[in-house]
């Protein structure tokens, strides 16, 4: 009789659990409740259940171990936010797994923090909220971070410096939590770092440990990570103690557990801190692509052997190369094109591609880590090759919006030359949000708000006004691309030659071109262009 294995989610981060399920010869079912998820098909079979339905997901559960051709062995998830569901389906069926309560604790922050901290696990102190809050909380001081108890991939997530800050963020995380809860922490200082575990009757296994780039306060976007970490091997060593301690204080690792864990720790100036651990592999390509093509281990297959009750194997390292994965985003728009998708495919050293938009897409700049439009890996046995790959892929792919749009045009309008703030800004925190592609400083500002705009009735975009003070700057974009780069870049889309010139003519682009390429990178520049008609138009 096959055996058969019960897997939650069909989307692309459990695409490697039902490949790897289904090398190993096991019977794949995959449940998830969006029929078009994208990996559906890969699986032998497909059920629409909402991973949330805890007793829809348990009755599939029964009746698959009722199915006279196959043997349920275990459930699993990862990447999902549901590892509850997965423990409470193992714990009826008596299939390997996690405690429910111990579930709870990794999908609950608020029942995290309070784990931590009777387990003495250094962690932020912290409050829980229910609605806005009236007046400043008590026994907290600024900075602070607010976020829902109950969701994942940075939704809702923000830092606050301020009291309006903080009632800002706080009814945005109230939106996204499912039972309408939002924890409020200490801010943490400090860079950070991920970890994957696989754990088999209470032996936690390492799967690699990554560090984290994370960018655009007040939010907390990650554009890619890095893997292995360049931490040395004493930090390491106590970051994966902590992550350790913190995996039993939450009673993921039991004498009896088998499952997985994935980890967010910050080195503060007082030392490592948990941000938080979820009673799963990760969901942001470490534990299915750069773990792998960095070390040659296989976290998936060793949790899926663990789900079913069963000693993991392939865990153990057997190369030491570097694996990079990198991120592109977009202003806000429409997508209308997307260039040079192939070609960064294609680079040397990138092993994927992946896109989360395409054409007709809405797209906005990201304030969580599901806004973002696509990412690419790079595996290298030296850290320099991996990371430049990585990036220059990310940075080669061109996306054009549609114009006009009234999305696009309010970006681009907000903030720039007047530099509103959003709120009164903190030590890290930008004037404007979204933030400028361009950091330009205030004698830049300057020197464009007393450009001239020399734009005619039909503007050709053969000719921009020279700004050679921006343009010879050491200044980069978003992404890393230059200024040079940026124009090439809106020379590639929009097929205007934008030859710069000191002395205006007919068709001469000024101030509002040069605006457009420092608010909104290329993307801003190729918009203006295609808005006045001399783009061509996606």
């Amino acid at each position: 009789m096959r055996e058969s294995i019960l897997i939650l989610g069909a989307g692309v981060m459990q695409g490697p659990a039902i490949r790897t399920a289904k090398e190993m010869g096991l019977f794949t079912v995959a449940a998830d409740g969006d029929p078009r998820a994208v990996c559906a098909s890969m699986a032998d079979r497909f059920e629409r259940v909402d991973l949330k339905d805890r007793e829809g997901m348990e009755r599939l559960a029964l009746s698959l171990r009722a199915d006279s051709g196959t043997k349920l062995g275990g459930i699993m998830t990862a990447g999902t936010d549901f590892s509850a569901t997965v423990a409470w389906v193992a714990g009826r069926l008596g299939l390997p797994g996690i405690p429910f309560e111990a579930a709870l604790n990794a999908s609950d922050k608020e029942r995290m923090r309070s784990c931590f901290a009777g387990a003495g696990v250094p962690s932020p102190g912290f409050t829980v909220i229910k609605k806005v809050p009236d007046k400043d909380i008590t026994g907290l001081s600024y900075p602070v971070v607010v976020k829902p108890v109950d969701n994942m991939g940075g939704r809702g997530c923000r830092r606050a410096d301020t009291f309006a800050g903080l009632r800002d963020a706080a009814a945005d995380s109230l939106r996204f939590s499912r039972s309408g809860r939002a924890i409020v922490e200490s801010f943490m200082e400090g860079p950070e770092f991920s970890v994957d575990a696989v754990i088999y009757n209470g032996e936690i296994t390492v799967c690699g440990l990554a560090d984290r780039h994370i960018f655009f306060p007040p939010y907390f976007i990650e554009m890619g990570h890095t893997m292995p970490t360049r931490a040395g091997s004493g930090t390491q060593r106590l970051l994966l103690e902590t992550f350790e301690a913190g995996v039993r204080a939450l009673g993921i690792a039991g004498e009896h557990c088998c499952g997985a864990a994935k980890g967010d720790i910050k080195l503060t100036p007082s030392g490592p801190m948990i941000g938080e651990i979820a009673a799963r592999l990760s969901g942001g390509y470490m534990s299915g692509w750069t773990y792998p093509y960095a070390s040659g281990a296989e976290p998936v297959r060793g949790a899926i052997l663990a789900a079913l009750g069963r000693k993991p194997e392939g865990l153990v390292p057997v190369r030491s190369w570097t694996c990079a994965e990198r991120a592109f985003i977009s202003i806000p728009g429409k997508v209308g094109d997307i260039l040079d998708g192939e070609k960064a495919r294609a680079a040397a050293c990138v092993r994927d591609l992946f896109f989360r938009v395409e054409r007709g897409s809405a797209v906005t700049f990201p304030e969580n880590n599901v806004g973002k439009c696509g990412n690419v890996i790079a595996a290298a046995p030296d850290r320099e090759s991996a990371v430049s790959a990585a990036e220059k892929a990310a940075a080669a792919v061109l996306i054009r919006l549609q114009a006009p749009c009234a999305e696009t045009a309010a970006f681009l309008d907000a903030g720039l030359l007047d530099e509103r703030p959003c709120e009164k800004p903190g030590r890290d925190l930008p004037r404007i949000f979204p933030p400028c592609a361009f950091a330009a400083g205030p004698s830049l500002i300057s020197l464009l708000r007393d450009m001239p705009d020399p734009v005619p009735e039909r503007p050709a975009g053969d000719t921009i006004l020279d700004f050679p003070e921006f343009t010879s700057s050491n200044l980069a974009d978003w992404m890393g691309r230059t200024v040079e780069e940026s124009l090439d870049a809106v020379r590639r889309i929009t097929g205007c030659p934008l030859e710069a010139v000191k002395t205006p003519r007919r068709g001469t682009l000024g101030r509002r071109f040069w605006a457009a390429l420092i608010r909104g990178g290329y993307q801003g520049a190729a918009y203006l262009l295609d808005e006045l008609g001399h783009g061509g138009g996606p």
